[in-house]
């Protein structure tokens, strides 16, 4: 068996848990975000050595720093740069790249569902958009109607995109293994 299909196998389970999860409370524990990079780095080393486990927790790094400006602007949870940073670990080496762009993807969709699905508080979206294309929007006025930011029923579960990313990738990679075999 082949490491991406091992990885494919033994993350997916995780990914729905985390991906439900965040669904339905909009938490992603730390038992879960941390458990699964643990997990993926056991996996990694078990498969492949010492080398490849720190090239991907390397990964796994530079994934969690790509979800920090939208975390410092309150745009995501750390539960969420958690999940990132465990999905960059079980992405592997030279995984990060593709998986923040699938990740980035699986984002606009999940996000277009939520609105469509009305499971997301679309005042704050509304607001933004009047302040970039209307000249004549009052903002001051606008900000007054907007729900605090630490509102959840205003935040996509992005743990839905970031588990629908790697999913995808580890599904790449191991069509791109099999080919290869």
């Amino acid at each position: 068996m082949t490491l991406p299909l091992l990885k494919l196998l033994l993350v997916t389970p995780l990914l729905c848990v985390m991906a439900w999860k965040d669904m339905k409370t909009h938490i992603l524990p730390n038992a879960l975000t941390i458990g699964c990079a643990l997990f993926a780095a056991a996996v990694a080393f078990i498969a492949e050595g010492t080398g490849y486990m720190l090239y991907s927790i390397l990964s796994g790094f530079i994934c969690a720093i790509f979800l920090l400006i939208p975390f410092f602007l309150r745009a995501a949870g750390a539960g969420d740069v958690k999940m990132l940073f465990a999905a960059g670990i079980a992405a592997g080496p030279g995984g990060a790249l593709p998986l923040m762009l699938l990740v980035s993807l699986c984002g606009i969709v999940t996000a277009v569902v939520a609105l469509m699905m009305k499971k997301v508080d679309t005042r704050r979206l509304k607001h933004v958009l009047q302040c970039l294309f209307n000249p004549k929007y009052d903002r001051a006025l606008g900000k007054s109607g907007l729900p605090p930011r630490t509102d959840e029923a205003s935040r996509v579960p992005f743990g839905v995109a970031i588990a629908a990313g790697l999913f995808l990738l580890l599904m790449l990679q191991a069509v791109g293994e099999a080919r290869l075999a």
